[in-house]
């Protein structure tokens, strides 16, 4: 039988990319859903995300009370992984007692953690963050997040209708000094600053919106005056000339280490712990990110 070369190739080029393409549309989140009991949201680098705000916490530093979307917030967030299966990544925030059983149910379904530690100095209740990482399917995974969640006092209803909390900083002002436009978030601005290079866990490239973003989230407290923490994502080479900018301008270090177990290049994670004017916690938080490649106006990768 005589075969058409020309109608041979188009049909073999399709064969190809029609099966990319539709491995692309038919990503179907719905099974994580329901095993994780609330709708993810779609995040930049094709990562769903879900957030599990510890909203049963009343937690306070220095008088202050420290709102969920501050430092209070667990997370979880999958994609797809370069062999087809899914990857996971997240960071849970527990309070000590929680640890051993979250995490003994944690290890019993497969997810493993890649550290411990805290993010605050002098908080009270005490609260300790859990990062966590697996890889797999994602139904799987998201059973047993929730198993672990279950040990806990987390809120794993979904979210409620919680009364809003109006933004009163000087959003404008705010993303002009630091360089980079946030969203406000019940009352608390937040500033996500991605890296520019590709970060590399086990030969998987890992999203800025899986946790490699440097964070900074600024809550108002009395008038005139704010509240900030979050973790500045560095090199080791960025590490010092942070922390000297941050202490300059009076911001306290409250912890340096690491997320990630295999991470190419390796980066680290500052927190940190901002109290003063809003104005000049501002101009301390642009110094910092200006002792780093993500200085605004550096040219960093959209």
């Amino acid at each position: 039988m005589r075969i058409n070369k020309a109608a041979s190739l188009c049909a073999m080029a399709l064969t190809v990319a029609i099966p990319r393409a539709s491995v692309a549309q038919a990503q179907d989140w719905s099974m994580t859903d329901r095993a994780l009991g609330r709708a993810g949201a779609l995040q930049p680098g094709d990562v769903y995300k879900f957030s599990f705000p510890r909203s049963d916490l009343q937690v306070t530093v220095n008088g202050i009370s420290v709102r969920a979307g501050l430092a209070l917030g667990s997370w979880v967030a999958f994609k797809r992984a370069n062999d087809g299966s899914t990857l996971a990544m997240g960071d849970l925030v527990l309070t000590p007692d929680e640890v051993p059983a979250v995490m003994a149910k944690l290890q019993a379904g497969g997810v493993e953690q890649t550290a411990l530690h805290n993010h605050l100095i002098g908080e009270s209740p005490r609260v300790m963050y859990m990062h966590i990482m697996a890889k797999g399917d994602a139904a799987k995974i998201a059973a047993a997040i929730r198993a672990g969640l279950e040990q806990s006092h987390t809120p794993l209803g979904a979210p409620g209708g919680a009364a809003s909390i109006a933004m009163t900083l000087d959003t404008a002002r705010l993303a002009a000094t630091v360089g980079v436009t946030g969203k406000s978030n019940n009352g608390i601005y937040q500033i996500g600053v991605p890296r520019p290079e590709t970060i590399k866990e086990d030969g998987e490239t890992i999203p800025p919106s899986m946790g490699l973003a440097t964070a900074i989230n600024i809550q108002p407290t009395t008038a005139g005056r704010a509240v900030a923490t979050g973790d500045f994502v560095l090199l080791p080479a960025e590490v010092n000339p942070v922390l000297r900018a941050l202490k300059a301008n009076g911001i306290a270090v409250t912890a340096l280490h690491n997320h990630l177990l295999m991470d190419q290049p390796h980066v680290l994670f500052m927190h940190f712990w901002a109290d003063g004017d809003e104005a000049a916690v501002e101009r301390g938080l642009r110094a910092a990110l200006d002792a780093t490649a993500m200085a605004p106006g550096r040219g960093r990768k959209p």
